[in-house]
């Protein structure tokens, strides 16, 4: 049987280059690296069923948009393999409903927020006050990410009674618009990723999406320890190993959490995408999983890399 260190289920191209830094990052600490596309599926879950395979430590940014890759999540789960971002702790962190509840729980500040039952359960809602949420506010289901389904500048009731229909089976939550503060001349909106323990802030512009490294001497300028704090404050809360969320300071002085928890994250380099990761971020990120799965897992004696 080959036995390897780290097994990585990837389907999306553009994770190409992250992947890359992942094989890298591996050969660096002498780990065997097993990459799992759409390409070699079926062969590996043969190997897989029939022993031929195995694996110590499991990554998966595959399963969530295609389930023929759900069985290596559940071989995972039975064999008792380190997995990075487990599915049951990723599903629930899925919930934005369930988020918002476990944030407030803990102390943290998020928008003004009206959470609906989805429409399976109740089709028709009692008469609703809007007015706490401004004039404007967004819609979005509880499920999902990248923007699907959600309504930034919604203004009526008609609005909410249509986008609850469009995923009839999900809550909905309504919530007020944040106006960040202006620190100099950015505005104070923030996305924080954490991996492991390693706690990587970064400017975030909310019109075109892009980073910015957030510098030690902003983050003493401005203040903004607290982003790390409250970026562990929600790693304790979801139990994953790497996410992102986005982090808003008010003019009243209020870290407010806006986005509570992103998996998966969008890894693509900025030196590729203008609206990617920053390359060294993403490198760092690539050794800190690395670490992780050196810190859980004894290195195997049987190492060869099966490409796809």
């Amino acid at each position: 049987m080959t036995n390897y260190d780290l097994c990585l289920a990837w389907n999306w191209e553009y994770d190409a280059e992250f992947v890359m830094l992942l094989d890298k990052a591996c050969q660096s600490h002498s780990l065997s690296f097993l990459q799992i596309t759409p390409n070699n599926l079926d062969g590996i879950l043969h190997s897989l069923a029939s022993n031929q395979l195995a694996f110590r430590a499991f990554f998966d940014r595959a399963s969530e948009s295609d389930a023929k890759f759900f069985p290596v999540v559940e071989w995972g789960r039975d064999h008792a393999v380190y997995r990075i971002n487990a599915y049951e702790r990723a599903s629930r962190a899925w919930d934005k409903a369930a988020m918002h509840h476990e944030l407030i729980n803990a102390g943290l500040y998020t928008p003004y927020t009206i959470i609906l039952p989805s429409y399976i359960e109740q089709p028709f809602l009692p008469l609703i006050d809007l007015s706490s949420l401004g004039q404007r506010f967004t819609i979005k289901p509880a499920h999902g990410g990248g923007g699907e389904g959600v309504i930034i500048e919604a203004t009526s009731i008609d609005q909410v009674l249509r986008a609850r229909q469009e995923y009839p089976a999900d809550r909905y939550l309504l919530q007020a618009h944040i106006f960040p503060a202006q620190l100099g001349f950015r505005p104070a909106w923030f996305r924080v990723i954490c991996c492991g323990e390693e706690i990587f802030p970064c400017w975030w512009d909310t019109s075109t999406h892009v980073y910015t490294t957030l510098s030690p001497s902003e983050e003493s300028q401005y203040g903004l320890r607290s982003l790390r704090q409250i970026a562990e404050s929600i790693a304790r809360i979801c139990e994953l190993e790497i996410f992102s969320t986005e982090i808003a300071l008010t003019s009243d002085g209020r870290f407010v959490v806006v986005d509570y928890v992103n998996d998966q994250i969008d890894l693509r380099l900025q030196s590729r995408t203008f609206d990617g990761v920053p390359d060294d971020l993403v490198w760092d990120i690539a050794n800190r999983l690395v670490a992780l799965v050196v810190s859980h897992c004894p290195p195997s004696s049987n190492k060869k890399d099966l490409m796809p």
